[in-house]
């Protein structure tokens, strides 16, 4: 598989965007492997027969998944082939070490490529024993191929996702070996287990590698990733940064928002943080500082934008679909919940981008160099149908899958009504194996985390984890929110932000039950924490990517990332402690509801005005300039006001309301008489 197969969702700007002149060159994928383990990849066009071989396997992947929709097979089954020839794509694509040579394939992983079609070929053979005539009780050769499959997984996610995941595994698969043993805390102590407990927990159940994560993946995840690989190869990332650059490219700071709005959609449809940040940065970080920006800052809004992505609903990455699976709760539900908390956040993005440009008196492109939202529209506008088809058929209770699968075919249809963005049969098939290989990381995250869902199922090692967090919290909510948040964060720091996201809402999201948190709320919190730890320091990964591209210091590119993020790590807290933010009534409801009604529609504009007005606030008191500059004690003022017009209560937004009022209204008059007097 060729590093070609890593495309850049702008594969070229269209005729217009290409006037504006960057004058710089990055080596993308340099970036790209530097910061993203996911994209070291093997360079196999000068081998034929294996190309073809990895084309042919991962075009017939997709057509699985797709087949399955109607098709469908007992769960075990169905996970174990999804599983299966993932990892055989993993051991072709994916050199063993990045100094390997990557222009062939070495005769290990040939072996390993057939194990892991066995691996699935060995359930399939002997289902009906596993279910019916054994009882539950694995036999030694049940136990062999269990042990096997483990660390082929393991291996395959060394590969994929570095070290600290597959690490961070084996340290939960080593707790049954010695939970019974004497010098463990009493709380931690198990019976003993065999290795037939173990690995026929992990092996043979849906409790453990082939565990609701998977089912999401194979389920629902994969699709998605397909269809956005069907949308890259249609050309909507084209659409979206010319949209963007139609619409805001000629304002204050255009560029920058441009970034921001490009970013998020492009962010919501494909998942990839650092992916994100590197391909649409390419573009948007070289403008940024071409009109004046500088390179940390530029390089910390693309991070900014592309992480707030994941958040943004329709698609919202990939972690939404497992929320669904896990929690049991309607997608579409999940989408609806997070819309204004995610345009709250991208408003803080902007209106921070928009500040800082006041602040240097940047200016935006001339229209004259900028494509025409007509133009644009004319062109490419068609490739918003599937997406708005998609939600349509989400909101009409149609089967995920179903509804991935008919988008799919939708975006075949629709992009056949523009030549320039028409989908020829070697496009589909282009498609089909750009998802294959697209879905790979997300496999492999999703099945290794089910060593340690099979772990934590057998052992009840959750529970104790639950209560641990509770004591730390010594029954304050918000305590238990703080300890929560952190261990969202520092799992989010090492791992990638799906399997963060399940470890933590398998033993963390539980502690917020005890204070009557809906399982929506206490998930969507976990959630936000899992994905901003990209752009948190030591380990911020996205923003480290931004500061590649736009040639700044990573670590205060970091800084900058989590500034401009402020208004994600203070909105996951607003929504706890008024769900109307997600636009869903808790009251009277039980902490496991699936189903929430409307809250009364003065309830959601009043929590929504006061936290728009908060966020614009927030965002001017950390440039520290409104319509002009804002002096330290002035900002201090305003940053209490913001805050408390955000924090729900009537005396919080009265008096954050009023001191941000009479701050912003000073700042007014200042830059009246400065005007006046130039004048």
């Amino acid at each position: 598989m060729s590093q070609n197969d890593v495309k850049d969702p702008v594969e070229k700007q269209g005729n217009n965007s290409n006037e504006i002149d960057t004058n710089e060159e990055i080596d993308k994928q340099e970036i790209l492997e530097k910061y993203d383990k996911q994209s070291k990849i093997r360079d196999l066009d000068n081998r034929k027969f294996i190309f073809w071989t990895l084309f042919i396997i991962a075009a017939l992947y997709s057509a699985y998944h797709l087949w399955i929709q109607f098709n469908p097979m007992p769960a075990l089954q169905q996970r174990s082939i999804h599983v299966a020839v993932g990892l055989a794509l993993i051991f072709l694509i994916y050199p063993t070490f990045a100094s390997q040579n990557r222009n062939k394939v070495p005769f290990y992983d040939w072996i390993l490529f057939g194990l892991s079609f066995y691996s699935s070929y060995y359930i399939l053979t002997e289902y009906t024993a596993i279910v019916t005539e054994r009882g539950g009780i694995p036999n030694t050769m049940d136990i062999i191929v269990g042990i096997m499959t483990v660390l082929l997984i393991l291996e395959a996610a060394r590969r994929v996702t570095g070290l600290i995941l597959p690490v961070f595994a084996l340290i939960f698969l080593s707790y049954p070996f010695f939970s019974h043993m004497d010098f463990l805390p009493m709380r931690l102590m198990t019976r003993e287990f065999d290795l037939g407990d173990i690995f026929g927990q992990l092996y043979l159940t849906t409790e453990g590698l082939y565990s609701t994560a998977i089912g999401a993946s194979v389920s629902f995840i994969f699709l998605f990733i397909l269809f956005g690989a069907f949308l890259q190869k249609s050309g909507l990332g084209q659409f979206f940064n010319d949209i963007a650059m139609a619409l805001a490219g000629h304002r204050q700071g255009g560029p920058a928002k441009v970034a921001t709005v490009s970013s998020g959609f492009m962010g919501s449809i494909n998942g990839a943080a650092v992916a994100n940040t590197v391909s649409t940065g390419s573009f948007t970080i070289p403008l940024m500082k071409k009109i004046g920006y500088n390179k940390n800052f530029a390089g910390a809004v693309e991070a900014s934008s592309s992480v707030g992505g994941q958040v943004l609903p329709p698609i919202m990455g990939a972690s939404a679909f497992i929320m669904a699976e896990t929690t049991g709760i309607n997608y579409g539900t999940i989408a609806l919940a997070a819309l204004i908390p995610a345009v709250l956040y991208y408003l803080a993005v902007i209106m921070q981008v928009h500040y800082r440009a006041g602040k240097q008196g940047l200016k935006g492109i001339p229209k004259a160099d900028l494509p025409r939202v007509r133009e644009v529209l004319k062109e490419r506008g068609h490739l918003l149908i599937p997406i708005i088809g998609l939600i349509v058929m989400l909101f009409q209770n149609m089967p995920v899958g179903r509804a991935a699968f008919w988008t799919i075919v939708l975006t075949i249809v629709v992009a056949s009504f523009r030549k320039a963005t028409r989908m020829g049969p070697r496009d589909v098939m282009d498609a089909l194996v750009l998802g294959a290989r697209q879905s790979l990381a997300v496999m492999i995250a999703c099945a290794v985390v089910g060593i340690i869902i099979g772990v934590v199922s057998l052992t009840s090692f959750g529970t104790v984890m639950t209560s641990s967090i509770q004591s730390l919290g010594a029954g304050s909510l918000f305590l238990t929110l703080f300890f929560t948040m952190l261990a969202s964060m520092l799992l989010g720091m090492g791992l990638p932000s799906i399997p963060a996201y399940i470890i933590t809402a398998t033993m963390a999201a539980p502690a917020l039950s005890e204070f009557g948190i809906p399982v929506l709320v206490a998930h969507m919190f976990v959630f936000y924490f899992g994905i901003f730890a990209n752009v948190t320091p030591p380990v911020a990964l996205a923003a480290f990517a931004g500061a590649g591209v736009s040639g700044g210091n990573p670590m205060i590119t970091g800084f900058q990332a989590l500034k401009l993020s402020l208004a994600g790590f203070i909105i996951p807290y607003l929504f706890v402690f008024d769900p109307t933010l997600l636009m869903i009534d808790t009251t009277g409801v039980a902490t496991n509801a699936t189903e929430f009604g409307l809250p009364p529609i003065m309830d959601i504009l009043l929590v929504v005005t006061t936290a728009i007005i908060g966020i614009v606030a927030l965002s001017s008191a950390l440039e520290g300039f409104f319509h002009t500059f804002i002096n330290p004690i002035m900002r201090v003022v305003l940053l209490t006001g913001a805050l408390l017009s955000v924090v729900p209560g009537l005396t919080t937004d009265v008096i954050g309301l009023s001191l941000v009022a009479i701050i912003l209204a000073m700042n007014f008059m200042k830059a009246r008489k400065k005007k006046e007097e130039l004048a």
